[in-house]
């Protein structure tokens, strides 16, 4: 696995990650996590034994790419404008590639796509319609990360709690991600229906996100898969890289 950079469109430094040989898969990973936990942990990693050249970006804010406190560098989409620019430094042209995320990276790749990206498949795993096109950056990981960098008490073994131990535990910015969340912009539901690269949307049967479905009936060429887990465990479960292996090989 080498570890790459390259320059977002407004010059901050990035990351990204590949393994393997053959046709291009980029995959994006959770919010907080990067691309070294997406080979270490789950099945992304397999997918160069199967004879891709497998791409994973750390993304702004994220790993080793570039966390800058400014809020300046963290303008509406930028984790996607980010994405369009690694897709051009690698030189990848429409249908060049095949393009997946999980969790937070689903809803990138939905962005993209919203956007005119045109790889040839796309994979949104981990993500329903309302993380989608509803209300953006807020919830549980706004509060967590809030307390985090204003020093404030959360209650113990709640699920803000929790959060901020897997961000310490992860070495992640607490900062750096609020800004991240401040990033995010949402995809209307006209939007969806105009997106027309064929899709691949799939969700664990005890994910909380439980419209997945709804956000696959609203895509212009989807289908929709259930496999075991919840959404940290579904990540890992053989049966996702099962349905995208399927998926990714048809014609």
């Amino acid at each position: 696995m080498d570890a790459h950079r390259f320059t977002g469109r407004d010059g901050v430094e990035l990351v990204y990650r590949e393994a393997g040989a053959g046709r291009t898969l980029v995959m994006l990973p959770g919010f907080a996590g990067g691309g070294e936990r997406m080979f270490e942990y789950g099945q992304t990693g397999s997918f160069a034994e199967r004879g891709h050249r497998v791409v994973v970006p750390d993304f702004r804010g994220h790993g080793d790419s570039a966390r800058p406190h400014d809020s300046a560098a963290y303008p509406p989409d930028v984790l996607a404008d980010d994405l369009l620019a690694l897709v051009e430094h690698l030189g990848l042209g429409d249908e060049g590639y095949d393009l997946g995320g999980y969790s937070l990276g689903g809803r990138i790749v939905v962005r993209a796509l919203a956007r005119g990206a045109r790889p040839r498949r796309a994979i949104v795993a981990g993500q329903g319609l309302a993380k989608v096109s509803g209300p953006q950056g807020g919830g549980m990981n706004r509060r967590a990360l809030s307390a985090m960098v204003e020093g404030a008490e959360l209650a113990p073994d709640s699920p803000e709690s929790r959060m901020a131990y897997w961000i310490g535990k992860l070495g992640a910015d607490p900062q750096a991600l609020l800004n991240v969340l401040d990033s995010l912009v949402p995809t209307s539901e006209e939007e969806l229906r105009r997106i027309t690269v064929p899709t691949l949307v799939v969700i664990g049967d005890q994910d909380e996100r439980s419209d997945a479905d709804e956000l696959a009936a609203l895509l212009g060429d989807a289908r929709f898969v259930r496999v075991p887990g919840d959404h940290g465990s579904a990540l890992a479960a053989p049966e996702l890289a099962a349905a995208m292996a399927e998926f990714l090989a048809e014609a």
